[in-house]
Formats: C-alpha cells, sequence, structure tokens
C-alpha cells in the first residue's frame, strides 16, 4: 500500500530534525492523525510562531522574545561575568541550577574543522568586542568537553590573552565527563562544574 502523499511529507519533514529516524517519524506522524483538531492547530500555530516571534539577544545571542534578552535586561546579575557556552539549550542547563547568576555569551557552535567551521563562522568577536569594554573581570569558558569544545576554549583564552583584555580566564570544572554535552548534565554535576573551574 502507498502511503499517502500529505502523511508521507510529514514523515519527510520529521525525519529531518535531528535523533528522528524513518521509524520514529512514522509513529509521530500516525500519532498526529488521531490528535483532535484544536490540539494540532494550537501544534501548528507553536510551530509558525517559533522563527517569527523570536530574537536572537544582540548582546549575548540567547534566543528569546525581546532584545535585549531578559537575562542581560537584568540589573541583578552580576555584570563582572561572563559564562561562554556553545548553544542557546547549554544556557538553560545552567540557568536552572540557579547558582549562576553572572552574564553569558552563546557562540552558536564550536571550532570544527572537519565540518568547515572555523572562528568566523562563531560569535568569537563580539565576545571580544564585549570585553573590550569596562566592567568584566572573569571569563568562564563552558564549551562542552570534546575536542572541539576544548579546541574553542583554548582559541577564545589565546585571543583573550593576545589583545591583552586583562580578565581572568577560567574554565568550567572537571565535574563533566569528557565527551558530554551540558544540556544533559545532571544539576549537581554543573554545579560542581561551575564551582570547580580552574584557571586557564
Amino acid at each position: 500500500m502507498q502511503i499517502p502523499k500529505t502523511i508521507q511529507k510529514l514523515i519527510e519533514s520529521f525525519e529531518k530534525l535531528p535523533g528522528v529516524g524513518p521509524k520514529t517519524a512514522q509513529r509521530l506522524t500516525f500519532y498526529l492523525l488521531h490528535v483532535p483538531q484544536t490540539e494540532l492547530d494550537e501544534f501548528a500555530l507553536s510551530l509558525s510562531s517559533l522563527k517569527k516571534k523570536t530574537v536572537i539577544c544582540s548582546i549575548c545571542n540567547m534566543t528569546d522574545e525581546v532584545n535585549p534578552c531578559t537575562i542581560c535586561k537584568n540589573s541583578l546579575r552580576d555584570k563582572t561575568t561572563i559564562c561562554v557556552v556553545e548553544q542557546p539549550l547549554d544556557v538553560l542547563a545552567l540557568e536552572k541550577n540557579q547558582r549562576f547568576k553572572g552574564l553569558y555569551h552563546v557562540l552558536h557552535g564550536k571550532i570544527d574543522p572537519l565540518n568547515n567551521i572555523g572562528p568566523d563562522e562563531i560569535f568569537i568577536s563580539s565576545l571580544l568586542q564585549r570585553l573590550k569594554g569596562k566592567g568584566v573581570s572573569e571569563v568562564i569558558l563552558a564549551t562542552n568537553p570534546t575536542m572541539e569544545g576544548e579546541a574553542t576554549a583554548m582559541y577564545i583564552a589565546k585571543q583573550i590573552k593576545a589583545k591583552d583584555l586583562r580578565v581572568k580566564i577560567t574554565r568550567i570544572g572537571r565535574g563533566l565527563p569528557v565527551g558530554a554535552d551540558l544540556e544533559y548534565a545532571d544539576d549537581i554535576t554543573l554545579q560542581r562544574a561551575m564551582e570547580g573551574r580552574s584557571q586557564y
């Protein structure tokens, strides 16, 4: 039996999502066929609003509905510390912990020569611009403990030192296993990683 085109199109759309294979894509599609139309309309509206109603913060590159983002606008945050992360999901993971009270800088990637991602493809230059302004005393390099994450942290540290920006450079502690992603780490591991950060 041939799958109707409408169903096949949605299956193919789901397959493009990371971690979704053909079987999962089929299950999701056929699940949605049985959902009440009102729920389906709400789901479709959420999807179509995703790009239209979100913006990238002009200061830290976090995704939010306002610019500057709610973290950058918060007057209670410690403006002397900037935590550098790879993705917006990493900010959410650290914020869930509620221990870090500083600001963030989201790179939106990592240096990955195998996939043709160099320093110019991620938000490193805007970080260096932020550090030229007065007031920042510490940069926490919280890139993932992978080869690419380590290479990115090393590159940023070298750039900060080369430009003589006079900020303390720290690296998150080794509470995270090598090869892990911040977004999957539990709260205690993240807390230990932040508290155990060391001079880089």
